[in-house]
């Protein structure tokens, strides 16, 4: 059967900004040698099979040795505790790329799938701050980066799995522990984005 959810996206990754992998569509070195970054969604809108995803909130990690798209990378996902295990396999088939979709072109890049974690996971904004914590593995805000008129600055036709536009943000702080993954920063000067995105297989 058909599937689709739309929502709310939100990121940060230990890139300085701005990261070199949307600029050069991931075959640039990442400015630490290797990427690490935590991509949180909250689905408004969703179902897979007859299973409602609305209100489900993910988080997919994932760290890669060197350019992304030189591939091996690892990835695993982090699907809010609330949901149920229907709901959590739906997630898993949908963020894992093997559902179809937009995450299936990244499938390739992957070299190890890392598994699934369930913790409280909650995705809040204020204005153009945005803010994911899933329990004690991920908790990182992002801020837009405003143009003149106070409206974000955004890069269109990207080559990005979560969506085409996406607004530049810098990450106030972000810290991940999962998956053998750990990233802990807070100086303002690495790299978010955000974007509101629709996918569908």
């Amino acid at each position: 059967m058909a599937w689709q959810i739309s929502g709310q996206y939100m990121e940060t990754c230990n890139c300085t900004f701005l990261c070199p992998c949307v600029v050069t569509n991931i075959q640039g070195m990442p400015t630490e040698g290797a990427c690490k970054a935590a991509l949180a969604m909250h689905i408004e809108k969703g179902n897979k099979d007859g299973v409602a995803l609305d209100g489900i909130d993910f988080i997919a990690i994932l760290e890669s040795k060197g350019p992304m798209g030189a591939g091996n990378m690892t990835v695993g996902l982090i699907v809010d505790s609330a949901a149920s295990e229907a709901q959590a396999e739906a997630v898993t088939a949908i963020a894992s790329g093997s559902a179809g979709g937009p995450m299936a072109m990244m499938a390739p890049l992957v070299g190890k799938f890392a598994g699934v974690e369930r913790a409280k996971v909650s995705i809040t904004r204020d204005g153009e701050k945005w803010t994911a914590r899933a329990g004690d593995f991920v908790d990182q805000t992002c801020e837009g980066v405003l143009n003149m008129e106070g409206k974000p600055l955004v890069i269109d036709n990207a080559s990005h799995p979560v969506s085409p536009r996406i607004a530049l943000a810098k990450a106030v702080r972000s810290v991940f522990n999962v998956f053998g993954i750990q990233w802990k920063d807070e100086t303002g000067t690495r790299n978010g984005h955000y974007a509101p995105f629709s996918w569908s297989g």
